[in-house]
């Protein structure tokens, strides 16, 4: 298991972002959280496998229909939460 933070950049907030990395972390299987940066950002930490990670950065990338992300940015990290399952917080 290993541990990243996921920061999105682009039109990401206001169209369901948060939402579909809910649902496809969930599915994926892996733990964390989503949540809004004030300055208009997603945030994401989230524990897994490489291959669920990979996954979900992938899909990222994509974001949902009315997205539009310009760029993320993926740092390794030491797990700061004790989350069973995923969240959206904030």
């Amino acid at each position: 298991m290993k541990t990243i933070a996921i920061t999105v950049k682009g039109k990401v907030q206001g169209v369901g972002f948060r939402y579909f990395v809910l649902r496809h972390a969930t599915a994926i299987g892996v733990s964390g959280f989503v949540k809004n940066l004030p300055n208009g950002d997603v945030y994401i930490e989230v524990s897994g496998t490489s291959k669920q990670l990979e996954q979900l950065i992938l899909l990222c990338n994509q974001g949902p229909a009315h997205s539009n992300v310009e760029s993320i940015q993926v740092t390794d990290i030491q797990k700061s939460f004790d989350i069973t399952g995923f969240r959206i917080i904030g």
